[in-house]
């Protein structure tokens, strides 16, 4: 038997796809995509995508509600947990550089079923995450706009402003973002490239100037006591590990800093995107574990000392939800300072909505091309090598749904979709370093199987620490995605075709 089949078990819902067939996969004329990232753009990418809402909103919120000034810990657990996956993503990205991310690390692993349900997954959270972000880019260019006298008509605001029914400012994003991503990725990368270079100035101006204005006795005490939330400890708000176990829930405290990353753990998404990417990059498995592990990185120190800056600007109890770096600086006395930081968010946003919509369509690319999801959307554009149908469609969708969307009901979907995502391709490294050792891995996870199951638990407590409501809707989506396996997935399959399996 040669190595080629020996992983391919063709066991119905289970079977696995060949880290050699999903590489011949990419060299279909039909369905390659073009090859043009290097280390560099996929860094950029990360820290382009990494660096957008979480540090510029919610900062402010989980420091007043959850943690005060140990939101800078609850960074760095949140940072801990992505730094464990990112070692999982690293090795998987760089022995199977092919479009999905752990939608196809999953498929080659542990099976068809599970990396449907993780594709599935995907798709909801990039969705999500690119409407709740465009939505955040809508408020921060509406004060920009406020500053010079220009207002846009109520109604056209969006459902988070009273009166508003429809954000036409989202909706325009999301659009324009979608015409970039047909026209090619190199285009996007240099695009992505500028915006970064001016997010990443902008959290140094916080940073630095943020220094002179710092207060100590704002940082007493560092982990404010523990308190019980207004309203008691009952309903689907509370976390889920509250619920389960019946304990009485508290803001601050110890808890609150777990509390607080499982919230901030939205600012930390993006560098499991960069995998998306591995089929347009030149030399994947060199440069695939370069610009997952130096995004996170970078991204990681600029958050913790951006919540030590503001925390030490301002007292938590008086930071703002919406606008804690900008109001920060306004509370200092410093407006300028404030315009820049809104100017920079507004900038910066647009590469977290671009990236975030470039994962979500290669993941429905790649699951089109295995016959999962219709192959009408696995073609790719002839001249640009990109995959237009289902960028074109996707974005459209996402246009309408960001400009109805409310950002406070959705960003924990995101959450708990990413999280699902890390456990996937946890149990993934583990899997196929005992069904293929032979795999040539230019990056090996280091400590199998301790690091990748310590990377489990890790995730799975931070998914506890979200409300049940949350988990409610996951599951909902989820079941509605095994649905669309069973009634049209399974059946189409290109795997199981190829096995002899009926198609219906």
């Amino acid at each position: 038997m040669s190595t080629d089949q020996r992983p391919r078990a063709n066991m119905g819902m289970f079977r696995t796809k060949s880290v050699e067939q999903s590489i011949r996969d990419t060299e279909e004329p039909e369905h390659a995509l073009r090859k043009s990232l290097s280390a560099w753009d996929l860094t950029v990418f990360g820290v382009g995508v990494i660096i957008g809402t979480g540090i510029f909103v919610l900062t402010g919120k989980v420091a007043k509600e959850n943690a005060g000034p140990a939101t800078a810990l609850a960074f760095v657990a949140a940072g801990i947990v992505c730094a464990l996956a990112a070692l999982c993503y690293a090795e998987f990205a760089s022995t199977v550089p092919v479009a999905g991310s752990a939608y196809t690390f999953a498929y080659a692993s542990i099976g068809e079923l599970p990396a449907w349900i993780i594709g599935w997954d995907l798709v909801l959270e990039f969705a999500l995450g690119t409407a709740v972000v465009a939505v955040g880019w809508s408020g921060y260019v509406r004060s920009l706009m406020d500053n010079i006298g220009w207002h846009l008509p109520a109604a056209l605001e969006g459902p988070d402003i009273p009166g508003g029914t429809f954000d036409i400012l989202a909706f325009l994003l999301v659009l324009v973002l979608t015409v970039v991503l047909v026209l090619g990725m190199k285009l996007s990368a240099r695009i992505t490239a500028v915006v970064v270079a001016i997010k990443v100035t902008v959290v140094m101006i916080v940073i630095v100037a943020g220094l002179f204005f710092i207060v100590g006795d704002n940082y007493k005490p560092f982990i404010p006591p523990a308190v019980t939330p207004p309203g008691g400890g009952s309903g689907w708000n509370e976390p889920l590990v509250q619920l389960m176990f019946g304990y009485e829930p508290t803001n601050f405290g110890v808890m609150g800093i777990f509390t607080a990353a499982s919230v901030v753990f939205f600012a930390f998404i993006g560098f499991d995107v960069v995998a998306t990417a591995a089929e347009e990059t030149k030399l994947p498995q060199r440069d695939m574990p370069r610009g997952i592990l130096g995004s996170l990185l970078i991204c990681t120190v600029l958050y913790v000392a951006v919540a030590l800056v503001v925390t030490g600007m301002q007292h938590y109890t008086e930071l703002s939800v919406s606008a804690p770096l900008a109001d920060a600086f306004k509370a200092a006395g410093h407006p300028f300072y404030a315009g820049v930081i809104s100017f920079g968010a507004a900038i910066g946003l647009t590469t977290v909505c671009l990236i975030l919509l470039l994962g979500q369509t290669r993941v429905f690319f790649a699951m089109s091309r295995d016959g999962l999801l219709p192959r009408f959307f696995s073609k790719t554009h002839p001249r640009f090598r990109t995959p237009y149908r289902p960028t074109i469609l996707l974005g459209a969708i996402i246009a309408v749904v960001a400009g109805f969307t409310s950002i406070n009901e959705l960003a924990t979907l995101v959450n708990i979709g990413t999280l699902f995502a890390f456990v996937v391709v946890a149990v993934g490294v583990m899997v196929l370093r005992r069904t293929r050792p032979d795999l040539p891995r230019a990056f090996r996870t280091p400590w199998v199987p301790f690091l990748p199951i310590l990377s489990i638990a890790a995730s799975v407590w931070l998914m506890l620490n979200l409300p049940g409501e949350t988990w409610f809707r996951f599951a909902v989506w989820m079941v509605i995605g095994f649905v669309v396996y069973f009634l049209y997935g399974r059946g189409h399959s290109r795997l199981g075709r190829a096995g002899g399996e009926s198609r219906y």
